[in-house]
C-alpha cells in the first residue's frame, strides 16, 4: 500500500457549492446512461425472436441462454473493466467502453442468424458491464459527500428512463407496420447512434477525476484540474469559494488484493449481496416480463403494452429515491426496499395464479412493484455500492461486486425458464424469496456511508 502526499483534493471538492459545473457533470453522465440500453431492449427483442420470427423456441436451452450469455459478458466486463478503469482513469475508460459497446450493438443489428447474434449479445454484456461500473462509481468522485446520494440518484433517475423509453419505441415500431425481422435490428441501431453522441460529450466535457489523479500520485495534474474547476464555479456563481477547513487526508493507493482481506472484505461481501439482489430481480423482470405476460394468455402486442406501462414505475421509483436517499440511513433503506419487493412478489404471484385481476389490475401491480424495484436499483447500483470504496480501489471494488452480482444471473435464467414453463406466477414468488434473503444479509453485514466523505469512507487500516 502506497501513501501519497496530496493536494487536499477531497476537501476542496466537498466544500464546493452546488453549481452549474455539477449540473454539467450530472447531465453528461446521465445522458450516457440513458442511451446505452442494450440491456433495456433485451425483453422486447426476445419477445420478437421467440413469438414472431422463431429464432428462439419455448423451453429450450438456447432461450435460457439469451439472458445468461449477456450476463456472462457483463460479469467479465465488470470484473476486467473495474481494474482497467482504476489504472487508466475515469475519462479514458468511459470512452473505451462506450466504443466497444457501440461497435457490438451495430454488430448485433446486422447478425445473419441467432448464433452470430448470441456472440454480439455476449460482447454487449462485456461492454455495458464495464461501462456501468465506471459511470456510476466514477461519478461519486466528483460530487460532495453531503448530498452524494441525491446527485447519484438524479443520475440514476435520468439513466433508468431508458427502460420505459426503449420499450415504448419497441411498441411504436410494432404499431408502425415494420416487419418483425427488421424491427429488432432497428432497436439495436437507435441506441448505437445516441451512444456516439454521448461519447463525444464525454470526450469534450468530462475532466479526469482529480481524486483519482491524486491517488495515483499525479498531484500536479490533480491540482491543475481542481483549480480549473474552482475557477469555473467562482465565475458562474460570482462569489469566492468557501475556504478549505479540513486538513489534507492521507491518500492511499491500494492493491486489488485489498478487496479480499481486512476491512474491505466485509464491503466486498455486502456489495456482492446487494447487487445479486438487484440483478436477479431487475434483469429477470426486464428480460422476461413480456414473455411471462404472454404465458398468462396475452398476445405479443398486449404483453408489450403492459410491459411499457408497468415500466413507467421505474422513473417514478427513482424520482422518489432521489428525494429521500440522503434522509434515510443506507442499511435501513436497503432492508425496507427488499422487504417491499418480497411482499409484492408474493402478491403478484398469488393473484396471477388465481386469476383474481385482469389486465388493468396487473398493470397497476407491476407498476407498483417496478417502483420499489427501481428505488432499489438506484440505491444499489448508483449510490450504496459505488460509494463504499476508497478512490484507488473504487472501480475495482465496484467491478468485483457487480461481477458477483452477475454470477447468479448466469444460472438463474435456467431456473426461471423451468418455472415459467409451469406457471408465470412461480417466477414472481421466486423473486420474493431472493429479496427476503438479501434483506437479511444487508441487515447483518451492511455498513453505513450516508453523508460521509469519500476520504472518510476510504480511511481503512
Amino acid at each position: 500500500m502506497d501513501n501519497v502526499k496530496g493536494a487536499n483534493i477531497g476537501a476542496r471538492l466537498d466544500r464546493l457549492p452546488d453549481s452549474g459545473w455539477h449540473i454539467k457533470m450530472w447531465l453528461v453522465t446521465a445522458f450516457a446512461l440513458l442511451v446505452c440500453w442494450s440491456n433495456g431492449i433485451s425483453g422486447a427483442v426476445q419477445n420478437i425472436l421467440l413469438n414472431e420470427i422463431h429464432w428462439l423456441e419455448p423451453g429450450t436451452t438456447l432461450l435460457a441462454m439469451w439472458g445468461t450469455t449477456y450476463t456472462i459478458g457483463q460479469l467479465l466486463g465488470a470484473l476486467v473493466g473495474g481494474p482497467i478503469g482504476d489504472r487508466i482513469g475515469r475519462k479514458k475508460s468511459i470512452i473505451l467502453y462506450e466504443c466497444i459497446h457501440i461497435a457490438v450493438m451495430l454488430g448485433a443489428a446486422f447478425s445473419p442468424n441467432v448464433y452470430v447474434l448470441y456472440f454480439f449479445r455476449f460482447a454487449q454484456g462485456f461492454g455495458l458491464g464495464a461501462l456501468l461500473v465506471v459511470l456510476f462509481a466514477g461519478f461519486t468522485e466528483y460530487v460532495p459527500g453531503r448530498n452524494r446520494g441525491t446527485w447519484s440518484s438524479r443520475t440514476s433517475f435520468i439513466g433508468n428512463w431508458a427502460h420505459p423509453i426503449c420499450n415504448l419505441i419497441a411498441l411504436i415500431l410494432i404499431g408502425s407496420g415494420m416487419s418483425m425481422s427488421l424491427n429488432w435490428r432497428v432497436e439495436f441501431m437507435i441506441p448505437s447512434v445516441l451512444s456516439i453522441i454521448a461519447t463525444i460529450m464525454v470526450w469534450r466535457k468530462f475532466p479526469e477525476s482529480p481524486r483519482w489523479l491524486e491517488a495515483q500520485g499525479r498531484v500536479d495534474e490533480a491540482d491543475k484540474i481542481m483549480t480549473q474547476i474552482e475557477k469555473e464555479i467562482e465565475a458562474s456563481t460570482g462569489r469566492p469559494l468557501p475556504p478549505v477547513t479540513e486538513a489534507p487526508a492521507e491518500v492511499k493507493n491500494l492493491p486489488y488484493s485489498a478487496l479480499f482481506h481486512g476491512q474491505l472484505l466485509r464491503r466486498t461481501i455486502v456489495g456482492s449481496l446487494v447487487l445479486i439482489g438487484m440483478n436477479t430481480i431487475q434483469y429477470t423482470l426486464m428480460t422476461w416480463m413480456p414473455s411471462l405476460l404472454n404465458g398468462l394468455g396475452y398476445d405479443t402486442s398486449q404483453s408489450q403494452f403492459m410491459t411499457v406501462f408497468g415500466l413507467f414505475g421505474a422513473p417514478f421509483g427513482i424520482f422518489i429515491a432521489s428525494l429521500i436517499m440522503d434522509k434515510i440511513p443506507r442499511k435501513l433503506m436497503g432492508v425496507l426496499l427488499l422487504g417491499g419487493m418480497s411482499v409484492f412478489g408474493i402478491v403478484i404471484g398469488t393473484v396471477t395464479s388465481s386469476g383474481l385481476v385482469g389486465m388493468g389490475g396487473l398493470i397497476a401491480l407491476t407498476f407498483l412493484m417496478n417502483t420499489i424495484i427501481y428505488m432499489y436499483v438506484c440505491y444499489a447500483s448508483a449510490v450504496y455500492v459505488p460509494e463504499m470504496w476508497p478512490t484507488s480501489a473504487k472501480l475495482s471494488g465496484s467491478g468485483f461486486s457487480n461481477a458477483m452480482g452477475r454470477v447468479s444471473n448466469v444460472f438463474f435464467p435456467f431456473l426461471v425458464t423451468a418455472l415459467a414453463a409451469q406457471s408465470s406466477s412461480y417466477v414472481f414468488i421466486l423473486l420474493a424469496v431472493v429479496a427476503a434473503i438479501i434483506a437479511a444479509g444487508v441487515f447483518f453485514l451492511g455498513i453505513e456511508t450516508r453523508g460521509e466523505s469519500v476520504e472518510s469512507i476510504g480511511s481503512i487500516d
